[in-house]
């Protein structure tokens, strides 16, 4: 008999899309039910994410149904997790990650005209791009992701994850209306933390769980997501300043870490990189060099 296993997910297009790609990949192993959970974040679209209480206020709601045993499993966008682990429960698999990316839709960066409005509700891509082009205009953004390409402000654009718009398949949408777009590289934006990948969590002594999937985590994926977890945790939990990392291969074990902390109006925008195999150990050291030899700490103290 196949086992089947309860999954709790948030209700939009984009969770339940990931959710059904944990259950294709464990098809030949278990069939997965969803437990969709409306949470209060996606019920309050009036308010800004920072002012809800920024990373993770889209999963406790969800790992609350693990913790409860409404579910066995929680399937997670990587990059809505806090730093700090839940005591009982374990992200038990990181699958293949997709495009990490971000994405300005509606123009891109060299044609937006002066004073053009970028909506966007990431203080780190604000920061960014506020960084690279000081004439822009921000104002934020809620929603679900098919419904903010109909808030692509006139003659300015909208910042989205290149993961969501691929899951979606929103890039023939956007061809089909005739809306310009540009994959931002890292070296332009740097991307959140463990953006494009996805978190499979369940209880901690749940070991049949576990050991069903470990069947899908990819080892290559889980050492990127391991390390910018570890770089985002030593700056002190999640703290409210812009930041991101991008952890890519630089050898047969050697990960390379980029790593950025900015001011919130992006006059300031510190980077730093570097290079280890242990992946907390590497994503640790990072943010300690840009704390330390960079100028961080005097960001934080502000």
């Amino acid at each position: 008999m196949t086992l089947v296993l309860a999954a709790a997910t948030r209700g939009s297009a984009l969770a339940r899309w990931q959710t059904d790609h944990v259950a294709q990949l464990l098809a030949a192993t278990a069939t997965i039910a969803p437990v969709v959970i409306e949470t209060t974040a996606d019920q309050r679209l009036d308010i800004p994410i920072w002012e809800m209480g920024g990373k993770g206020v889209f999963v406790k709601e969800v790992q609350a149904a693990v913790l409860d045993g409404r579910a066995r499993v929680a399937v997670h966008s990587g990059k809505d997790l806090t730093s700090e682990q839940h005591p009982e429960l374990v992200i038990a698999a990181v699958p293949t990650r997709a495009d990490p990316r971000d994405v300005l839709v509606g123009a891109t960066l060299a044609g937006l005209p002066a004073g053009a409005l970028v909506a966007t509700g990431s203080v780190r891509r604000r920061a960014q791009l506020a960084s690279l082009r000081p004439d822009l205009t921000f104002a934020g953004l809620r929603g679900n992701i098919a419904t903010r390409l109909d808030k692509i402000p006139h003659g300015g654009a909208i910042v989205m994850a290149a993961a969501a718009l691929d899951r979606l398949e929103l890039y023939a949408t956007l061809a089909a209306r005739g809306i310009p777009w540009e994959i931002l590289d890292p070296t332009v934006l740097l991307p959140q933390v463990a953006q494009g990948a996805l978190a499979v969590e369940c209880r901690a002594d749940d070991t049949e769980a576990i050991s069903l999937l470990a069947g899908i985590e990819d080892a290559a994926s889980r050492r990127a997501f391991d390390a910018e977890r570890a770089f985002l945790a030593e700056l002190g939990g999640d703290c409210d300043l812009p930041a991101g990392a991008h952890a890519t291969p630089a050898g047969d074990s050697v990960l390379r870490v980029e790593a950025l902390l900015a001011s919130l109006d992006g006059h300031v925008v510190l980077r730093c990189q570097g290079e280890g195999e242990d992946p907390l150990e590497l994503g640790r050291r990072v943010a300690l060099d840009l704390l330390d030899d960079a100028g961080g700490r005097s960001l934080l103290d502000r």
